[in-house]
């Protein structure tokens, strides 16, 4: 399994440097994991922890109470149906069954050509477009049977490449500006923002 790459490495520091303790870090560089392996690899955590000066079961305890972190392989693409009360009573458990007879898989499970793993989850807060799912945590709402299967039709066909990235993917904006953990302000802008904090008091 994989460490991080050079280029992640630097990402991993760069973002390391954000913050007052390097161990605060710890969430934003597993999801940088999962983002370049699809997983959290053990390989790629020992890494983590290396970076920031862990043991390698302090990592492990923080990835593995976390839901969004998957510690086996899991597809290029994580279906996530919800089934909690909203989406229940707009045929969310029909839903999920259909996503299970279309992709052939139970859930929990992978397709055989991993592109796709298959999940019931709780509320995923599109209530109000109930039933709802989500595909690598970009969201879908009022969605029958007909739009579940054109969606799978265009993840495979790779039309969707521009709205749902590879699995672990949370976003492809990266920090471009904002302070260092151990650069303090300049002296015009704390000036600045002590102004404001007092003139939202009075009022």
């Amino acid at each position: 399994m994989a460490r991080l790459t050079k280029e992640n490495e630097a990402r991993a520091r760069a973002t390391i440097a954000l913050y007052p303790q390097a161990r605060s870090a710890l969430v934003p560089l597993l999801h940088l994991v999962q983002e370049q392996d699809g997983n959290l690899t053990t390989d790629g955590m020992a890494h983590v922890a290396e970076l920031l000066e862990l043991t390698p079961a302090e990592v492990y305890g923080t990835a593995s109470f976390y839901d969004m972190f998957f510690m086996h392989p899991v597809g290029r693409y994580l279906v996530s149906v919800c089934t909690n009360i909203a989406c229940m009573l707009q045929g969310g458990y029909d839903l999920l069954d259909h996503a299970e007879e279309s992709l052939g898989i139970s859930a929990g499970a992978t397709t055989d050509d991993g592109v796709f793993t298959l999940e019931e989850v709780e509320c995923i807060g599109l209530c109000g477009n109930a039933p709802c799912l989500a595909v690598n945590w970009r969201f879908f709402g009022d969605v029958t049977h007909s739009d579940f299967d054109g969606l799978v039709d265009d993840l495979r066909a790779g039309r969707l490449a521009d709205t749902v990235p590879p699995h672990g993917t949370l976003s492809r904006v990266q920090r471009a500006v904002g302070l260092l953990a151990d650069t303090p302000p300049k002296p015009a802008a704390a000036k600045k923002a002590t102004t404001a904090r007092k003139a939202g008091k009075k009022a």
